[in-house]
């Protein structure tokens, strides 16, 4: 069942056309793929990216057996992969200002091909989902969120239980990438990693 992506805004969408278009903002993005890229570079696989942090996370009620309502998180912008030809060669991320939204930055590495596998495999479920980022900045990890509600606003929402969570390569120690697992079995382990270590001579 195909992915449900949801739209894009359109200024953001304008914002990273724009830099995209200018030589400078090219040239001087630390992404050396992008520099080198002939021919024009195109926006693709847009995703809206959220990061759910810790105090989220260890405050939020245990999402075990899918009852309670799992930790929110915050939409911190849009993510891009861009294309040159046949390749994608570098990211984008806009972000939402006070003045609205607005081009970020470009870059490189090992999640720019890691998400597009992601969703490549994604797309062979036989349930539909609303595909998204979530990072997990005190892991130093990033997933492809699979939301369950394919209609919902991309710009809010919390972690369904049921909803699929993928870490992207490369995974933190103890974290398989690429291999999908349920929200309700992913955060409690995520919880645990976040969960400050108990101080020495005090019960655990």
């Amino acid at each position: 069942m195909p992915l449900h992506v949801p739209p894009v805004p359109a200024p953001a969408l304008r914002s990273l056309l724009t830099a995209l278009g200018s030589p400078t903002a090219v040239r001087e993005a630390p992404t050396p793929a992008l520099r080198s890229a002939g021919g024009a570079l195109s926006p693709e696989l847009p995703l809206p990216l959220h990061v759910l942090d810790a105090p989220a996370v260890l405050t939020a009620p245990d999402p075990l057996d899918g009852s309670e309502p799992a930790p929110h998180t915050r939409l911190t912008g849009w993510r891009f992969a861009v294309r040159a030809g046949d390749r994608l060669v570098a990211a984008a991320d806009t972000m939402l200002t006070a003045d609205g939204w607005a081009f970020s930055r470009f870059f490189e590495g090992p999640y720019v091909t890691a998400t597009e596998r992601a969703l490549r495999q994604a797309e062979v479920l036989t349930t539909g989902y609303q595909p998204r980022l979530l990072s997990v900045p005190g892991l130093y990890m990033l997933t492809l969120w699979l939301h369950g509600d394919t209609e919902a606003d991309p710009a809010t929402g919390a972690v369904d239980p049921a909803d699929l969570l993928v870490p992207l390569a490369p995974a933190p120690p103890g974290f398989a990438a690429h291999r999908p697992h349920r929200a309700a079995e992913l955060l409690p382990v995520i919880r645990l990693r976040l969960a400050p270590a108990p101080l020495l001579g005090t019960p655990a």
